[in-house]
């Protein structure tokens, strides 16, 4: 079962957030009346955060899983998805981490774990470190610490603009993502899945349901900036994690793992930057034992040890 809730983000932008199974069940015999109760009766929640142009249905096989034991919520983040698309945003990064807190807070998950895939990794450990208070956990998904710089932003606008649109058919959508993109080294299916995603039908062909416009603009208030004082500011456990032939190098990797006062390191082999759509056994198979290891700790840190 998916369910949508809506959910109302910094200067009042409507945000459409999905759970991604049933709400979880109290245990029975537990006392609902009592707010005590029912937090511990809860499951552990999880608030999943999409990449630039990305959408919350992305996490779908993730959240299939996660939902066996956790409440995974997927945020449509501002400009993305069915969410609110203002033509004068902001689309700054202040904003981002709002909408986060605010999806949080309002959906009562709190402390969370927050699984951020590029941007939106880069979205949870910043508010990890603005509010320690409602994040558990942070998992770091191939997003570089380091200023990507204009070069980068300039070659953006330039793949932009190189989109043939309107595409006439999904078909023509996966195809050209997936194999004629020239930005795509060798074809790659799960990438042309990947945008297939992102398009809506129009009267005129497929285009994507996102403004490129915006998301340049959204991207420029990160790339020309580095993030290792606030990645240096996150107190909780984070897993970062790299697909070996994405967009973030070993080096840089484990010198955010460095940085991070509670860091781990994973790696996903034949996986690029779209590491949970690529390889979505091998990104499980990395994050769960994280999961699990972080449950193992709550519950110790709950349950005293006998004398």
């Amino acid at each position: 079962m998916v369910r949508r809730i809506d959910v109302t983000g910094a200067d009042g932008v409507r945000l459409a957030a999905w759970e991604f199974a049933d709400p979880p069940k109290e245990r029975a015999g537990s006392d609902s009346a009592g707010p005590d109760s029912a937090g511990a009766d809860r499951a552990p929640g999880v608030l999943l955060l999409h990449g630039l142009m990305g959408r919350a249905s992305h996490w779908a096989p993730t959240a299939r899983w996660l939902s066996e034991r956790y409440r995974a919520v997927g945020l449509d983040q501002r400009g993305h998805g069915r969410s609110e698309k203002p033509a004068d945003g902001p689309y700054t990064r202040d904003a981002y981490v709002a909408d986060a807190e605010a999806a949080i807070e309002q959906l009562d998950l709190g402390p969370v774990t927050v699984v951020g895939h590029a941007m939106g990794a880069l979205t949870g450990w910043q508010l990890a470190a603005k509010r320690p208070d409602l994040v558990r956990a942070v998992v770091i998904c191939d997003m570089r610490a380091s200023a990507l710089g204009a070069a980068s932003q300039r070659e953006w606008s330039d793949w932009f603009a190189s989109w043939p649109l309107p595409f006439a058919t999904l078909a023509d959508v996966r195809k050209w993502f997936g194999e004629d993109d020239p930005w795509v080294e060798r074809p790659n299916p799960s990438r042309g899945a990947f945008y297939a995603e992102v398009m809506a039908e129009k009267e005129d062909g497929w285009r994507p349901v996102f403004s490129r416009s915006q998301m340049l603009r959204s991207r420029a208030t990160w790339v020309y900036d580095a993030h290792w004082e606030e990645l240096a500011q996150v107190r909780c456990p984070a897993l970062v994690l790299r697909g070996l032939d994405g967009e973030l190098g070993r080096a840089e990797a484990q010198e955010m793992v460095r940085v991070l006062p509670r860091g781990q390191y994973a790696e996903v082999a034949d996986a690029g930057h779209l590491v949970h759509y690529d390889r979505p056994e091998g990104w499980r198979a990395a994050v769960e034992p994280f999961l699990e290891q972080l449950a193992e700790d709550t519950r110790g840190d709950r349950e005293p040890v006998a004398p």
